[in-house]
């Protein structure tokens, strides 16, 4: 996200724009928490995680109230436009201020889980994929020297990006996504005859689930239990949680997010407003901001065909017979 702000406000500060920050995201638009940003003040801020307004949950913002206060907050401020960085949840509440606010209003993708219609990636899902994949790789040593089958569970619990492309980059034997639930969920006794093909196909060695968060009930430390308990595998769960939306910025994330930062002060000046602004391919596009949630961002079909079948050791011991 710092990498987009700072890109907001040098774009802002090449067309003659003054910036307004609200710290601490709706909360502190509602609380009028204020501050002039220039050049000098994003200078170095693009290899820091997070953003250095802050941000903050605010249920408050849903009411109808909040988001006439917020409009006499941004007019109170001489604001003419909006620049909204976050998720589904910050877009809704971007065109819930739509409704009883004139001024234009941009959103720029910010969420790690890279399910928001309309954009190839948002901002911090390339960071997120390399620390999933950093701890992937460090439990396999682990699970190598002890022949064991450990469990990681990443975050995505409504879309299986984290998980596909982590498990694709560590090379793990199994992911349970979102998406390979709804057909038909998985079941103890499934996985556990998947573990003992793969060891027949491979010989005795590490075997690495990738589990994004909610698709199994008690997570990965309740399956792991399951594991050991029923069919006595050795069975480790590792759990990354908010570990994964810290570190570094990506060089992706820091790039993706200059783009979009420097496209959002651009599409501003076009007169646009209500729109996400999002990559495809090497375009910039303007996507309206109610299909960022209303319409679906799928997984990459070949990269899902890929891992599931492709790299799956079973399905070709399968085929060979």
């Amino acid at each position: 996200m710092n990498a987009a702000l700072r890109a907001v406000v040098l774009a802002a500060d090449h067309y003659q724009i003054e910036v307004v920050a609200f710290r601490h995201g709706y909360k502190g638009l509602l609380e009028n928490e204020s501050v002039v940003l220039r050049p000098h003040d994003v200078l170095h801020i693009l290899q820091h995680s997070g953003t250095v307004i802050k941000s903050a949950r605010c249920q408050r913002f849903k009411t109808i109230e909040a988001a006439q206060q917020a409009s006499s907050v941004l007019d109170e401020n001489n604001i003419q436009a909006l620049v909204v960085i976050g998720g589904d949840g910050s877009f809704r509440g971007a065109h819930h201020l739509a409704q009883h606010w004139h001024g234009q209003i941009i959103g720029i993708p910010g969420t790690i889980d890279n399910d928001l219609y309309g954009t190839d990636a948002t901002i911090g899902f390339a960071t997120a994929v390399n620390i999933a994949m950093d701890a992937l790789d460090k439990i396999r040593d682990t699970a190598d020297a002890m022949d064991r089958v450990f469990i990681v569970e990443v975050m995505g619990r409504d879309a299986g990006f984290i998980g596909l492309s982590s498990a694709m980059a560590a090379g793990a034997e199994r992911m349970i996504l979102p998406e390979l639930q709804r057909d038909k969920p998985l079941t103890i006794a499934a996985l556990v005859k998947h573990i003992e093909r793969v060891q027949k196909v491979r010989g005795e060695g590490s075997y690495v689930m990738v589990l994004s968060e909610h698709q199994w009930p008690g997570g990965a430390v309740a399956l792991a239990e399951q594991l050991e308990a029923e069919y006595h595998l050795p069975c480790r769960p590792c759990l990354l949680g908010h570990i994964q939306r810290g570190g570094a910025p990506a060089p992706a994330d820091r790039i993706l997010g200059a783009q979009m930062g420097v496209h959002a002060v651009e599409l501003i000046r076009s007169g646009a407003t209500e729109v996400m602004t999002g990559i495809r391919g090497q375009e910039n596009v303007a996507v309206p901001i109610v299909d960022t949630w209303q319409k679906k961002h799928p997984l990459d079909p070949n990269l899902l065909r890929i891992q599931h079948e492709i790299f799956n050791p079973v399905k070709k011991s399968q085929r060979n017979h």
